[in-house]
């Protein structure tokens, strides 16, 4: 048995050898030969990263202090042993953004930091983030040296990651160095917030390079970008950690999570805005370093005033007033606070609502500028980091990226808050908000928690959990004028339950499918280019039931990465998309006891091949020593 196991592991070298040892031809928008020479270059989402401190921080009436390389983020046993240590150490000003007095904290390096953020035999994978990702990766024979990771300091706006760690200075060295190394272009894999991130990378990359360079310069250095979990229009529950709050299921009090999440200057980053409204630049600035000023303008289109609720489902703020005050607590307010306050009753309080471009322009903040101490440092860093932004405001809706191959990814169908009722506590700061209801949309309807009606425009489905679906489906607006689409299961299938529409005429909004689904069944759909964008591909992948954090974790995500790269990298591939016709198990995991019928499942993948150390018939199932052959059929 040992014979046939080292004789299947040579042959899967061979198959390595086969897929790692060919040569790399770049054409209009095409990889031909082997990824040998590609790289895949992680940028993590939001608290995605492990951060370290820089300091030596005594620590009183705790046994554990603080001393430089010790693990900040994430380190539970320091968080729920000594908090207000480690406050100092999480905790920047929430002015200008620098580190408390007495502690500093950097991000590390390296795929250790965005791996396990806290590891631990238990702690470790309840706080797993790519390692699964890099798990898929070894198995497939990827080289050390081949997949990077760039973490950094998620609590910065995108500014100060340039101004204090050079971030996006250091991102393109990165790119550089890969090309140089590996001898041809990067795959980009964000997730989360580090979507936002490569966006700002992509427009400050435009003032560091000639303008006739920059095409040129993505052609060579960027093959392909997948987009994860991308927030393209923000994130409803910004507006609930910036309020009351959000655990992420940490240890510590909301009125505390407040407190830390709104002293970073990247919490506005994914506030939710109207994707009809956008800004000019307010600075050219000319790649020898010159820099000039010209006048910014912040402009909606008329649709933003016809239709309701910026394009989201519903109001995303509604929030009581006290109005002892009067029209005189809202001084920054214009028509709309005195239309609203028009019917309100002498000494009652006052229900105000608000859309998402009235949360992105500072609208909102400005109404509860007297009931709320943080209001001013709010609306502080909205101007200084992102209306006045020398180089993007991210608060605008991002058009396709000038990358050849764009694929956009994301889960659907899990219930998705979309909107709050706030009242008054009667607490001081950061506690005087509390939550009195949440909107909830899931699959085409929307719900409130105490069970009121409530009123909105539901999309066809919902979000992931934490993103809306009308944020995260953004991205269909980048597909071309025709779209094929396709609905398969995500575990394997034999191609009986996969549905197709071709030609889909698409006219830059959301495209809605007519496909049936079976109850029991979790389905990926694709949208694929038909007619693409000259020298672009784009394509889309639904994915149900992922949530927000564990899509990265998906295995029928890694899958169809990894179809999809052996397809872009064969010679005689038909399509300009893998085939959906049939999926089957890719690696031993995949394989399975079928109790039904007392054999191996996929008996043509898979067979029965015990190893000792095995406990139970299912760990004996492994692929079989011609699996190597099985990629062919995915051309």
């Amino acid at each position: 048995m040992g014979g046939e196991e080292r004789k299947r592991r040579r042959l899967a070298m061979t198959l390595t050898a086969v897929l790692f040892l060919g040569i790399l031809e770049l054409g209009e928008g095409e990889l031909k030969g082997d990824y040998s020479k590609i790289s895949g270059i992680i940028i993590p989402g939001f608290a995605s990263t492990q951060l370290r401190a820089w300091s030596i921080l005594d620590c009183p009436y705790s046994p554990l202090d603080f001393n430089p390389l010790d693990l900040v983020w994430l380190d539970t046993t320091k968080l729920l042993s000594a908090v207000n240590c480690w406050l100092k150490c999480m905790l920047l000003d929430p002015y200008n953004q620098t580190d408390h007095p007495e502690c500093k904290s950097r991000p590390d390096s390296g795929l250790s930091a965005i791996t396990e953020l806290d590891p631990g035999y238990i702690t470790g994978p309840l706080s797993s983030v790519w390692k699964e990702w890099v798990k898929w990766c070894i198995e497939f024979g990827i080289e050390a040296n081949a997949i990077i990771a760039v973490p950094y300091d998620w609590r910065l706006p995108p500014s100060m990651l340039e101004e204090r760690d050079l971030y996006f200075h250091k991102l393109k060295l990165t790119f550089e160095t890969a090309l140089k190394l590996r001898g041809g272009p990067s795959i980009v894999f964000a997730h989360s917030l580090g979507n936002n991130v490569f966006r700002y990378f992509l427009e400050w990359l435009k003032l560091e390079i000639a303008p006739k360079q920059y095409i040129q310069w993505l052609d060579d250095h960027i093959y392909a970008y997948f987009a994860v979990g991308a927030p393209l229009l923000g994130s409803t529950e910004t507006v609930k950690a910036l309020l009351s709050g959000n655990t992420f299921g940490l240890p510590v009090s909301e009125g505390t999570a407040r407190l830390m999440f709104n002293s970073f200057g990247s919490s506005l980053w994914m506030m939710p805005f109207s994707k009809y409204c956008r800004a000019d630049a307010m600075y050219l600035k000319h790649f020898s370093g010159g820099t000039r000023k010209r006048h910014q303008t912040y402009h909606c289109e008329e649709k933003e005033f016809q239709s309701n609720y910026s394009g989201f489902s519903t109001n995303i703020i509604n929030i009581e007033i006290p109005s002892t005050r009067g029209i005189d607590a809202y001084p920054s307010v214009s028509e709309f606070a005195e239309s609203n306050l028009s019917s309100m009753e002498c000494g009652l309080p006052t229900q105000l609502s608000f859309s998402a471009r009235e949360i992105a322009d500072g609208t909102f903040f400005k109404a509860i500028e007297d009931y709320d101490s943080d209001s001013k440092r709010t609306l502080h860093q909205l101007k200084k980091s992102y209306h006045d932004d020398p180089v993007l405001n991210p608060l605008t809706p991002w058009d396709r990226p000038p990358i050849k191959n764009v694929f956009c990814i994301y889960g659907v169908d899990s219930r998705t808050e979309v909107g709050y009722y706030f009242a008054p506590s009667g607490k001081p700061y950061p506690d005087n908000w509390i939550i009195t209801d949440i909107l909830y949309e899931i699959e085409g309807s929307l719900l409130s928690r105490s069970g009121n009606q409530v009123e909105g425009n539901p999309g066809t489905t919902s979000g992931d959990e934490t993103v809306p679906y009308h944020s995260l489906s953004w991205c269909k607006n980048w597909l071309g004028p025709r779209v094929n689409i396709t609905r398969a299961p995500q575990s394997e299938h034999d191609g009986s339950d996969v549905q197709v529409e071709l030609n889909v005429e698409h006219h830059n909004e959301d495209i809605v499918p007519n496909m049936t689904r079976s109850p029991r069944v979790k389905y990926i759909t694709f949208y694929e280019d038909s007619e693409s964008i000259p020298g672009k591909r784009t394509a889309v992948w639904e994915l149900d039931k992922a949530n927000h954090r564990n899509i990265v974790r998906s295995p029928a995500l890694m899958r169809e990465l990894w179809l999809q790269i052996w397809h872009d990298i064969h010679v005689d591939a038909p399509s300009d998309f893998v085939t959906k016709a049939k999926r089957g198990p890719l690696r031993d995991d995949d394989c399975y006891w079928d109790y039904g019928k007392a054999r191996c499942a996929w008996p043509e993948y898979c067979e029965y091949r015990y190893v000792f150390g095995d406990v139970h018939l299912g760990q004996s199932c492994r692929l079989r020593s011609s699996s190597a052959d099985t990629l062919l059929h995915y051309v």
